[in-house]
């Protein structure tokens, strides 16, 4: 009997998944533990594996498609197999899949002129063109996609002028990046390019679900203060120049050994909000927020306090390159007790970061610059830097965030301290 292939939650936080591309064709034979498919979840890009052996008898749903946990996305089973369903018989292995049926021409809204045929070159989101194939000849059956036909409908575009990419001419989402012609234009008899309607990834989608279960529920005060990063300065140029190969760090990396180093000292701090009770972790565990190209994720620093400098910067450097290809794992970005969000390198003076719940703070870091500052009672330049953390008040009281701060600041002002 066939077995369905479902879509698996490859997170903890995973609702649905967006099938990237599938790595066995109909027909193909597949084994317990072959990738069947690769699978973008709210934060990366996962394996999709087979659960049973056989062929793999139907692509359920084509590369695009989102689809929910638990939903079938195809079947195997031994080859020539019936399909249950009704979906039908399954090819041999190794065989060809069949060619699958010509969909419907999308319908045309009545109209007192034709719509105007539109022949424009496909852009993507980048902006980048590609050479624009030639549309269908008038009259023609127009092939599309049923999810660029439920686009076209929603937009008002007229299917019947846009050049497919897709075989055999067919009309693909990718096809309609771009092309914006909205129903009262199509009417009109006018082409529009007003604005672009951008498909949510599933990492935005899961970035938008996060933020609004923070700044609704989530009481949040904010405290900030400006740390004299001239000592710090002094002792990263002296560990560099001593050990120039293998000493490098960045000021990111020192701000997360010590933000570590204040959270054991402050357990309120290194805490999770929960409906009923408030978790104080024994361990650190720091999330650093690093931007991808469609959103941010937040990899992991485990047990933060325990490692050194060289440590935390090769852990951060190799976890962020994988992050950016979205090839990390779920235990590697979710968990965290306290996050990191650093915009200096930007050229960001100062802001306040959203709180990663069910964590009760986060830090927000801005640049480091040169400045005028009065030390012992002479104006002289030095090295300054801005941070706030934001406080869940139903676990951080005000003078509680505030006695983290302070020895987060002294730590970063007098390095040597972490030592202690």
């Amino acid at each position: 009997m066939a077995t369905k292939v479902v879509m698996e939650a490859l997170s903890p936080t995973m609702e649905e998944g967006r099938l990237v591309e599938w790595k066995k064709n109909e027909g193909d034979a597949v084994a317990v533990g072959d990738v069947l498919a690769e699978v973008e979840t709210d934060k990366a890009v996962m394996e999709l594996v087979a659960r049973a052996a056989g062929v793999l008898l139907k692509q359920a749903i084509p590369v695009g498609t989102t689809a929910p946990v638990a939903s079938v996305v195809g079947w195997i089973g031994a080859a020539g197999e019936e399909i249950p369903g009704g979906a039908g018989t399954a090819p041999s292995v190794g065989a060809q899949p069949a060619a699958p049926p010509e969909p419907a021409a999308a319908p045309t809204p009545p109209a007192a002129a034709p719509a105007p045929t539109v022949a424009p070159v496909p852009t993507s989101a980048s902006g980048a063109q590609h050479a624009a194939p030639l549309p269908p000849a008038p009259g023609a059956r127009v092939k599309a996609s049923p999810l660029a036909k439920r686009i076209a409908a929603d937009r008002g575009l007229d299917l019947g002028g846009i050049a497919g990419s897709g075989p055999e001419g067919r009309i693909v989402m990718r096809d309609l990046e771009g092309i914006e012609l909205t129903a009262a234009s199509a009417f009109a008899g006018v082409e529009t390019a007003v604005y672009t309607d951008v498909p949510l990834t599933q990492m935005r989608k899961a970035i938008a679900k996060r933020l609004v279960q923070s700044i609704g529920p989530i009481p949040t005060f904010y405290l900030t203060a400006e740390v004299d990063m001239e000592r710090a300065h002094e002792m990263r140029e002296a560990l560099l120049a001593a050990d120039p190969k293998n000493g490098k760090f960045s000021f990111n990396d020192l701000i997360i050994r010590a933000t570590a180093a204040a959270l054991r000292q402050h357990p309120w701090v290194n805490s999770w909000w929960s409906d009923d009770h408030i978790r104080q972790w024994h361990d650190v565990h720091i999330g650093v927020a690093v931007a991808v190209e469609d959103g941010l994720i937040t990899p992991i620093v485990r047990h933060a306090d325990r490692k050194t400098l060289r440590e935390i910067g090769g852990e951060v450097r190799e976890m962020a390159g994988r992050a950016r290809e979205k090839r990390l794992k779920p235990e590697e970005y979710t968990g965290a007790t306290f996050s990191i969000s650093n915009l200096g390198m930007f050229g960001i003076d100062e802001f306040t970061a959203v709180i990663n719940p069910p964590e009760a703070g986060i830090l927000a870091v801005g640049r480091l610059e040169q400045k005028p500052a009065v030390v012992d009672g002479a104006l002289v330049v030095r090295r300054r830097m801005r941070i706030t953390l934001s406080c869940d008040h139903r676990v951080i009281d005000g003078a509680t965030g505030a006695a983290f701060l302070k020895t987060l600041v002294g730590m970063l002002e007098n390095p040597l301290a972490m030592v202690w």
